[in-house]
């Protein structure tokens, strides 16, 4: 049950919420674990980090709360110890709360002090591991970080130490000798430091070195080199945290591996015009060839205000030899309100149905009935050439929106139907698109 669901009342919980600490992986959304998904579709707060791709929210109920740490009183962002009351001040009111942070919370990513300060509260929590960017990020950019011919091992560390710390914990001499590969988290602005110490503790300046700003994304962007002449490149390339720097011959693989930046849409930001729950097919379908989904909804759905129309025909649905659906809304909302009146399919015996595409006709058969007709081309003309030679003189009820095209209308009055239409559901402005 979702916080709008629950019953409304001031009385103080009995007992605290559950808080999930949950790491959602680098990047492309596709790559947050199943548990996590769950638990955002439970969740009555999210609590996110700004680097958090924002298709993971997609997954939270629509009445939950999110909120970015980015966000904090007068925009700055909130410390650690800020987001920490923020999470025990949540749970203690009762709340489900998703700690929704970027690759894996126990990897660089300070959710053992959240964890800890749940404990001391006495919050109950669980944590959710996610792919952390190392495996992510060189995966993406070809790089694999083990290979039986050139690395057994592998190191993560810190290019970003407590700046509180008298000392760095680092030993550079020791990572110098270390037999694989090394990869440097949050070290973007220390790359002089990190090529600089290696070097000097015996590295050799021939060791390979990548850099990888926005892993597993369709922005990513890698440059390689040397310890000798990484840091000149990647000054020259222009490139900016947030980035991993990757050490060792493992990323000589990339010539042959680099499989993330050949799809064909890497790179490119896509617009999604469709309403944004309608959007994610085609969602999927942009990440999956590489590119970056902008939802930019020109309108968005909603039922109609007034039914009376609708019920009208419903209750002279019997005398129509055609009922034709040109989107899934259509259907949706058509067969909702002929179940609301008490009817169901029996009451649509005598006639046959035609859809303008394969995804209304799904709709139409999640309803138990089966499209007579459904276009090769899914355009309103390709719907209308293929119902004029069934047409003439039969009863043909368009169930459409409050907007549209009058294709249909014309072309089948034409060839003699008697054609009638209802609204369904309307298309209403969605607002200013994004800048």
């Amino acid at each position: 049950m979702s916080s709008s669901d629950a019953p409304q009342n001031d009385e103080k919980p009995t007992k605290p919420g559950k808080v999930y600490l949950v790491g959602a992986g680098p990047g492309d959304p596709g790559l947050m674990t199943l548990k996590g998904q769950e638990c955002l579709g439970k969740a009555d707060v999210v609590l996110y980090d700004g680097l958090v791709n924002p298709l993971h929210l997609r997954h939270a109920h629509v009445a939950a709360e999110r909120t970015c740490r980015m966000e904090g009183p007068q925009g700055r962002s909130l410390n650690q110890e800020e987001i920490n009351e923020r999470l025990v001040a949540e749970a203690l009111a009762g709340n489900c709360v998703v700690r929704l942070k970027g690759g894996d919370p126990f990897i660089f990513g300070r959710g053992s002090e959240e964890a800890a300060a749940l404990a001391a509260a006495g919050i109950p929590y669980e944590v959710v591991p996610g792919i952390t960017a190392a495996t992510a990020a060189s995966a993406y950019a070809g790089i694999s970080l083990t290979h039986r011919n050139h690395a057994s091992a592998v190191a993560f560390v810190t290019g970003h130490e407590d700046p509180d710390k008298v000392e760095s914990a680092l030993d550079y001499h020791e990572l110098a000798k270390f037999p694989g590969t090394l990869v440097f988290y949050m070290g973007m602005h220390r790359l002089p430091r990190i090529v600089d110490a290696l070097a000097e503790c015996g590295k050799p300046a021939s060791t390979p070195v990548a850099v990888i700003c926005r892993g597993a994304q369709p922005q990513q962007r890698v440059v390689t080199g040397t310890l000798l002449d990484i840091e000149t490149k990647v000054s020259e390339a222009g490139l900016r945290p947030p980035s991993l720097i990757v050490v060792g011959d493992c990323v000589l693989q990339r010539d042959t591996i680099n499989w993330f930046e050949s799809k064909p849409l890497f790179g490119r930001r896509i617009g999604i015009t469709r309403p944004s729950d309608q959007s994610d097919a085609v969602v999927r379908q942009v990440i999956e060839l590489g590119g970056e989904p902008i939802s930019m909804p020109i309108i968005s759905t909603r039922p109609v205000q007034d039914w009376t129309l609708v019920d009208t025909v419903i209750k002279r649905i019997s005398e129509f030899d055609w009922v034709v659906f040109t989107s899934v809304n259509g259907v949706s909302g058509f067969f909702d309100r002929l179940w609301k009146m008490g009817l169901d399919a029996r009451v649509l015996s005598t006639a046959k149905f035609a859809t303008i595409g394969e995804a209304t006709a799904q709709r139409l058969s999640e309803y138990r009935i089966h499209a007579d007709l459904v276009p090769d081309t899914f355009r309103a003309e390709a719907l209308a050439a293929a119902l004029v030679p069934h047409v003439a003189n039969k009863r043909v009820l368009w169930v459409r929106a409050n907007r549209g095209r009058d294709v249909l209308p014309n072309v089948l009055t034409e060839a003699g139907a008697h054609f009638e239409e209802c609204v369904a559901y309307e298309h209403v402005d969605a607002g200013l698109l994004p800048s």
